[in-house]
């Protein structure tokens, strides 16, 4: 059984969810990568949020997933484990994190490694404590990166650095991920969880609908000619134009006043 859990609490709109193994620096077990999945996944459906948190307890956010206890167990897994596990559990938490349609904030303090380095490249905005530590371990424990590493990092960062992180294991601070485009921002710790809370609260307070169709395009494109980005824009146009945010944020524009949006 896991010593850790995957909570969650609600404010509001703004849905937390929390890494808690501290023991462990928040690592995964397989119970928690699962119950990150469901809960992920039922957020996707759930029309009365508007903002996503990934935090962890402590001092750090999550140190990926738990090899450490899964060799311990003694147990040699069947061969093709990982091919049929992994695009269920750590893959599938990756892809739900780059694709539900809600902005998605990832507030990383102390070490982020692996799955939860990716984790971190793979939300729509990432804050970190300046003095955080990202890291990709895989070459250190001689396998293969996983959980969107070779996809994520060369788009965000380019090749030649994401080739320092993967291939030779370099690891990189908060402020270094903000310079190098890794992450949305890199703050002093005194300032870190203002600076998330504002954050989210400025998503939650947006036009839901419209970003999150926003979202999906740009994630789109990165594979898209330009005709068919322009062909996927307008159908989000059309959709987003029916909203009633499009009806209140045209009425502001008139009143001189600030939108209040209500993600629908």
């Amino acid at each position: 059984m896991s010593d850790g859990s995957v909570t969650t609490s609600r404010a509001d709109s703004i849905l937390r969810i929390t890494f808690d193994r501290p023991s462990r620096r928040n690592a995964l077990s397989h119970e928690m990568i699962d119950d990150l999945v469901g809960i992920l996944t039922a957020a996707a459906s759930d029309d009365s949020l508007r903002a996503i948190a990934l935090t962890g307890t402590g001092d750090n956010f999550c140190t990926g997933a738990d090899w450490v206890a899964t060799n311990e167990t003694g147990q040699r897994p069947r061969t093709g484990d990982l091919v049929r596990r992994i695009p269920h559990t750590a893959h599938r938490v990756i892809e739900l994190v780059a694709t539900i349609q809600l902005p998605v904030v990832c507030a990383v303090r102390g070490w982020a490694v692996g799955l939860g380095c990716n984790l971190a490249l793979a939300a729509d905005f990432t804050i970190a404590d300046s003095e955080a530590t990202f890291w990709e371990p895989f070459m250190s424990r001689g396998f293969t990166p996983d959980s969107g590493a070779t996809w994520l990092l060369p788009r965000l960062a380019g090749v030649a650095r994401a080739k320092r992180m993967l291939l030779l294991g370099e690891k990189v601070t908060g402020s270094q991920a903000a310079d190098w485009g890794l992450i949305h921002d890199a703050v002093a710790v005194n300032q870190f969880d203002e600076a998330v809370d504002s954050l989210l609260a400025r998503l939650a307070a947006g036009p839901t609908v419209a970003i999150g169709l926003a979202k999906q395009a740009i994630a789109y494109g990165q594979h898209a000619t330009l005709t068919q980005s322009l062909n996927q824009e307008l159908s989000n146009l059309e959709i987003s134009c029916r909203t009633a945010d499009f009806k209140e944020g045209l009425a502001a524009f008139r009143e001189r006043r600030d939108p209040d949006f209500q993600g629908r």
